[in-house]
């Protein structure tokens, strides 16, 4: 009987396989953004007067858009779209 007490003692000490992972998972998150932060810091984005960089998709992008059935067809020659 002595040796089923001791396996009970030795299992609550440690915490469950769930909660073990979730305690890596949230170490790595904050590791990650403390290094992610770092970065940021150290290199900050350019462009705007607030900080924030400019979308990738610009009026420029927008002035060299083809007509929908131009790119249908050049889907159509490249074998994308039957």
């Amino acid at each position: 009987m002595g040796h089923d007490s001791n396996e009970k003692d030795s299992g609550a000490k440690a915490p469950p396989s769930r909660e073990a992972e979730a305690q890596a998972l949230r170490d790595k998150t904050a590791r990650l953004r403390a290094l992610r932060l770092a970065h940021e810091a150290a290199n900050p984005p350019t462009g705007t007067k607030n900080g924030l960089a400019r979308s990738r998709t610009s009026k420029k992008a927008s002035d060299k858009s083809v007509p929908l059935s131009d790119w249908l067809n050049d889907q159509e020659q490249q074998g994308r779209r039957k």
